[in-house]
């Protein structure tokens, strides 16, 4: 055969399918898997991740601010008063209670221990609060407190990961991470989930805790601290200039461009609004983190420290990112981890200090909030992981005293958005240890919480390895009782 004859049979229809069958094989396989080659397809994706988004209905909260007490603070020295269990400090808890139940410390049959703070009733609503929440107690007609908290995890970290993310495990997004691809961001200079730490820091802290999991990394918390540099790593290096800086960010832009024409990953748009955000922020957070700015009758209220790392410059900064649009602000605040001994672990030096820390505070930004007409579309959330024994861990003394792990009743309160005010949700038996009317799991108090801004849990899903996920994962039910 000449060189035009192979010509001519190489031009056929049958010899060339014939010779790549196997590569139109491989392109028709390629085409098919493109569409879920990532967890969301280019079809889906949007030049901007944070672009707002209609929710599924209307909603009674815009935004939300989580206060969280990481370490568990103990609900039977503050929001759950047991008169019978103050009677009975020193007895052994009923052993049929207990049978068969795991503890993070507790060994054998521990004894009972009553609360060593006064409590009394508070408001209209007659909400019975410890003496060591005396600013909250002002406030009693404005929050609900829920008793009737439980979880599945009894130690610090998977439990904070299941409240924060639906799941003991890490890898899954954050409340605030649904949150903000669910809804995107009104915010165009700031990210849209921010976070902020506060507190000595003895228990580790996990970015995990706000990551966006298997979400674009564009909807995870961005933590920004109160001292330093307000963003690690958003300042120009030294020797480069803003104008450098831009075309720099315009070069990498239009190359990542390419890349997301060519693959269609969503990673790619989701590092390009990364770093135009960081390029936004270098003007927008410094005058937003200056709180000095704000009023002396502010500073007094709140009790702030300009310059400082506390948590009442925090909740201070919550309010101000709110009202630039940021979606949702988690405040974490360490050290409730009281089991007793000495130090911040006794629970009747540790208690009293980080309620003298937080009270008033979170007192005044839900005051602060209600003045300024935010508090009715922004919910707040105030609460940890789970509760506190009410079985004594160690000895007790005049000065010492120390409660473990207890996921099984333990109390949060809420405000704001679409809650119902001045109500004592749910009950705890008469040990405080059991709950005995409308129970809230943490799912329940996730879908709740979504359902408030406008998102049916069961709706809000993302796909990821061939399955469809979600905050609630397959549980999780409205508590329509805390519905205003």
């Amino acid at each position: 055969m000449n060189v035009d004859q192979e010509f001519v049979r190489a031009m056929t229809r049958r010899y060339f399918f014939a010779k790549s069958a196997k590569g139109i094989g491989t392109i028709a396989l390629a085409s098919l898997l493109n569409e879920h080659l990532f967890a969301a397809n280019r079809k889906s994706a949007t030049p901007d991740p944070l672009a707002i988004k209609p929710p599924h209905f209307a909603p009674k909260a815009k935004r939300v601010i989580y206060l969280f007490m990481y370490g568990a603070p103990s609900q039977l020295d503050l929001f759950d008063y047991k008169p019978k269990l103050k009677e009975l400090t020193g007895k052994p808890v009923p052993e049929e209670m207990i049978k068969g139940q795991r503890f993070a410390f507790l060994k054998g049959v521990p004894n009972l221990v009553g609360t060593p703070f006064e409590f009394a009733r508070h408001g209209k609503s007659g909400a019975e609060l410890s003496e060591l929440l005396p600013y909250t107690a002002q406030m009693a007609d404005d929050i609900t407190i829920i008793r009737s908290m439980h979880t599945d995890a009894f130690n610090h970290d998977p439990a904070t990961t299941f409240i924060n993310t639906g799941s003991t495990f890490t890898g899954r997004p954050s409340m605030g991470a649904w949150l903000t691809y669910g809804l995107g961001s009104v915010a165009r200079d700031l990210p849209g989930f921010v976070v902020l730490v506060s507190g000595n820091g003895a228990q580790p802290l996990g970015t995990h805790h706000w990551g966006s999991g298997f979400l674009p990394t564009t909807y995870q918390g961005v933590q920004f601290r109160s001292q330093g540099d307000p963003v690690l790593f958003v300042s120009n290096p030294e020797g480069v200039s803003d104008k450098v800086r831009r075309q720099s960010l315009d070069a990498v832009r239009d190359l990542n461009r390419l890349q997301h024409e060519t693959i269609g990953d969503p990673e790619i748009l989701t590092r390009i609004n990364s770093f135009e955000m960081a390029y936004r922020m270098q003007t927008s957070v410094p005058e937003l983190m200056d709180i000095s700015m704000e009023s002396e009758k502010i500073h007094e209220e709140y009790g702030t420290e300009p310059g400082k790392a506390t948590f009442a410059n925090n909740c201070l900064l919550a309010r101000r990112l709110i009202e630039r649009g940021v979606r949702f602000v988690q405040l974490f605040h360490r050290d409730w981890d009281h089991h007793g001994g000495n130090g911040d672990q006794n629970l009747l030096k540790g208690l009293p200090e980080r309620c003298q820390q937080t009270d008033r505070p979170a007192a005044a930004l839900v005051k602060d909030l209600k003045q300024r007409g935010l508090l009715d579309d922004t919910l707040v959330i105030w609460g940890g992981e789970f509760g506190r024994t009410p079985m004594l861990q160690g000895e007790v003394t005049k000065t010492v005293m120390g409660r473990d792990h207890h996921p099984r009743a333990y109390s949060i309160w809420m405000a704001g958005g679409g809650i119902k005010p001045g109500i004592t949700f749910g009950a705890t038996d008469e040990l405080g240890y059991n709950v005995t009317e409308n129970p809230v799991h943490i799912h329940d108090f996730q879908a709740t919480v979504l359902h408030l801004l406008g998102l049916e849990h069961t709706k809000l899903t993302y796909r990821f390895q061939g399955r469809d996920f979600r905050l609630t994962d397959v549980h999780g039910d409205v508590v329509k009782g805390l519905l205003a």
